[in-house]
């Protein structure tokens, strides 16, 4: 099994910063890809950034704003927000695509952390 814990979330005022982290933990092999989704209420989960391979997507309403970044040594990943909007307040959930330590390629989803921009 793989565990995906993240930490940062909280009340940021319009423009501000926060800094996401997710920490993988468990039968790892190795992280094919990590990542960042958000839900906010009454929307469908949307990917906000995913890292992969050296090489990294963004989702268009967060390009220039938001930051994913990896430190395969602690099998971690951020994502660092700045200019946050209103409209970004949702639960943002860490993702990775796993190979496991039995080579099995899985994926697996955090709980979720709530980021809630407002003055």
């Amino acid at each position: 099994q793989v565990q995906l814990v993240e930490s940062g979330g909280g009340l940021v005022q319009p423009g501000g910063s926060l800094r996401l982290s997710c920490v993988a933990s468990g039968s790892i092999f190795s992280i094919v890809a990590m990542g960042w989704y958000r839900q906010a209420p009454e929307n469908q989960r949307e990917l906000v950034a995913i890292s992969s391979g050296g090489s990294a997507k963004y989702a268009d309403s967060v390009k220039g704003r938001f930051t994913i970044s990896r430190d395969n040594a602690k099998n971690a990943v951020y994502l660092q927000m700045n200019s946050l909007k209103p409209e970004d307040t949702a639960v943002y959930y860490c993702y990775a695509v796993v190979r496991t330590t039995t080579r099995a390629t899985m994926d697996y989803w955090g709980k979720g952390t709530l980021v809630t921009v407002s003055s």
